[in-house]
């Protein structure tokens, strides 16, 4: 299985176009399950967020399963594939690997470095593990990239090279002293929005939420208060400054419902907050557009290299342990060929010998053993650290075919001594 990834980001595609194609809830398991169906497809895993749609999918066929990923996309998202198209993006073995721990690393980032997206590849790989859409491929390489992000925000300054999309947000909101804060819903964007808040000073804050246990458990988090999403409406005749991501797919903000100045930060996918409140006088809407083309988090040149560095380092080790691993079992299978021709010379050369005594046959049985074990010895550690390095598979190959082997039989994988 080979592994294959297609998505858009915001490097990639309008804003406008990711808020139509961004999946979540019951349409992200819906997607999960569709392309999970297609028979060239034998894992998948969805990372969708504010900035990119990115399924990851462990193949055997790649241009059918390109297709058919493309036409799902298409379908959940009422995209037509021809408008779609031009926005993906496709990488394929190595720079599928590669592209997941740049990511995970927040080198792909709207705002490099951020590292709110190392939770989102961890929900995405929980989410197909639940769904039983994640298998041994796919989890390994989640599980990689989830350790290559760690050590880029512990290892190197990525994390001063960008702030997360709420600290961003707020960088066009000024002195935050004294606001008063209304923050709409409860994910975890929300959660880091209320985090953010009272960190640099807001003590009201007021959360809104569609279920009001979550609303209640994220206010108590900051000492702050909660309420139903129906009261949203009155609770923004009081706020001056509002942070929303629903994941509502639709405005939960419009200008009806302002009555006052208002600085807003929208940070949903598809759009909580309808932009024709910015025709409203004294009212700011930043969204994920102005964030964007704010150039936020584009400093620190040295990070991003050393996080560049680093993410080349541990696509080397991760390719070539992958390599090797894909030769083991010919090499089992070799091994195991050998096992049972000596059984079976052994078993005749005792009939022909009957007389020979347990001791004598003891001894011929370990020394046909050892020379057999000494003269695959040096093939099978060759062919082992050879698989390491690119065309390794050749080695493997030549193996099967010298010897006549067949990995994927059953007794290729019994207990065999490596």
């Amino acid at each position: 299985m080979s592994v294959l990834a297609i998505g858009l980001s915001h490097r990639t595609a309008p804003v406008s176009l990711l808020e139509r194609v961004s999946v979540s809830g019951d349409a992200l398991v819906k997607l999960l399950q569709d392309v999970h169906r297609e028979v060239n497809v034998a894992e998948v895993m969805v990372i969708s967020t504010c900035n990119r749609v990115e399924v990851y999918t462990a193949v055997d066929r790649f241009h059918a399963a390109v297709t058919a990923i493309t036409n799902l996309l298409g379908t959940h998202s009422g995209v037509p594939v021809e408008e779609l198209t031009p926005h993906l993006y496709v990488h394929y073995e190595d720079r599928a690997v590669e592209h997941l721990f740049s990511v995970a690393s927040g080198l792909e980032s709207m705002v490099v470095g951020e590292g709110q997206i190392l939770g989102q590849t961890r929900q995405a790989l929980k989410l197909g593990q639940e769904q039983g859409t994640v298998g041994a491929t796919l989890n390994e390489l989640a599980q990689q990239a989830l350790r290559v992000g760690k050590r880029a925000h512990a290892e190197t300054g990525i994390d001063r090279a960008g702030a997360s999309l709420v600290t961003a947000g707020l960088s066009f909101a000024g002195d935050l002293t004294g606001r008063r804060a209304l923050v709409v819903g409860a994910g975890a964007m929300s959660g880091l929005a209320v985090a953010t808040l009272a960190r640099v000073g807001v003590t009201d804050v007021v959360v809104a939420n569609r279920t009001y246990d979550k609303a209640v458990r994220l206010a108590d988090s900051v000492g702050g208060r909660a309420v139903e999403l129906s009261e949203v409406t009155r609770e923004l005749r009081d706020a001056d400054l509002v942070i929303s991501c629903t994941g509502a797919g639709h405005h939960v903000i419009t200008p009806d419902m302002l009555e006052g100045p208002a600085f807003l930060l929208d940070l949903a996918l598809p759009h909580d907050v309808d932009p024709a409140v910015r025709a409203i006088d004294g009212v700011t809407l930043v969204d994920l557009e102005t964030i964007q083309d704010s150039g936020v988090g584009a400093g620190e040149q040295d990070a991003v290299e050393a996080v560049r560095r680093l993410v080349a380092q541990e696509l080397d080790a991760f390719l070539s342990a992958e390599r090797a691993a894909r030769v083991t079992p010919t090499v089992v299978a070799l091994r195991s060929k050998a096992a049972d021709v000596v059984e079976a010379e052994l078993g005749r050369l005792m009939m022909r010998l009957p007389d020979l005594e347990g001791r004598a046959r003891d001894e011929v049985a370990q020394t046909v053993r050892r020379v057999v074990d000494k003269l695959l010895h040096e093939p099978t550690v060759r062919v082992k650290r050879l698989a390491t390095s690119p065309a390794g598979d050749h080695y493997a190959e030549a193996l099967r075919e010298l010897f006549d082997l067949d990995p994927s039989m059953p007794e290729a994988v019994r207990g065999v001594d490596l």
